[in-house]
């Protein structure tokens, strides 16, 4: 099989169900947003991570992959390969949220981004979250979406924020708390 089709070589792609649209799509880009994210993971991965983070990571990889062909395939289409997310994919994300946060200090004021490499990335992967959110919500408002997978994205920024703190925290990486007055130059 090749990886090349030559079809997308003016501009168009095929969305599931044979629909063609342009490359600039706002479902493209949500999709392909989504995908990004997927990307940084993969990245924040290959950073070795403690063990439950790096098997939360996958896990999480494989339902950004589900989440892309949800995306991909609009609500009239029925295909026997889309797995469209579900109310229990963010509940688990919400439990995760919890018992994670339960075992941090609680927190008393903004954390810079950073920490180890590894949280340093998760809270990179969680920009990129919230700006694939975004791009839902305008694919939202064009055309109707499986509605939980803004909820999905919206908790997985979340949970995201949660997972650096409790990558740094393992690591003994310290949260620079956000100074909210002028710095004087070292």
């Amino acid at each position: 099989m090749k990886i090349y089709t030559r079809t997308g070589d003016l501009g168009s792609t095929s969305l599931f169900g044979g629909r063609r649209v342009s490359k600039h799509h706002s479902r493209l880009e949500a999709y392909g947003t989504v995908d990004e994210l997927n990307a940084v993971l993969g990245f924040v991965a290959s950073l070795g991570p403690i063990a439950e983070v790096g098997l939360a990571i996958q896990r999480i990889q494989n339902e950004l992959f589900s989440l892309g062909a949800d995306l991909a395939t609009p609500l009239d289409i029925e295909n026997a390969i889309i797995r469209r997310l579900q109310s229990a994919d963010v509940e688990r994300l919400e439990a995760e949220i919890d018992d994670w946060q339960a075992a941090l200090a609680p927190l008393q004021a903004f954390i810079l981004p950073g920490g180890d490499a590894v949280g340093a990335a998760l809270h990179m992967a969680r920009t990129v979250c919230r700006r694939a959110e975004r791009v839902v919500v305008a694919l939202a408002d064009a055309e109707p979406i499986n509605p939980l997978a803004l909820r999905y994205l919206n908790r997985l920024s979340d949970w995201l924020f949660v997972l650096a703190r409790r990558q740094n925290q393992s690591q003994g990486a310290d949260e620079q708390l956000w100074q909210n007055t002028p710095q004087e130059a070292p």
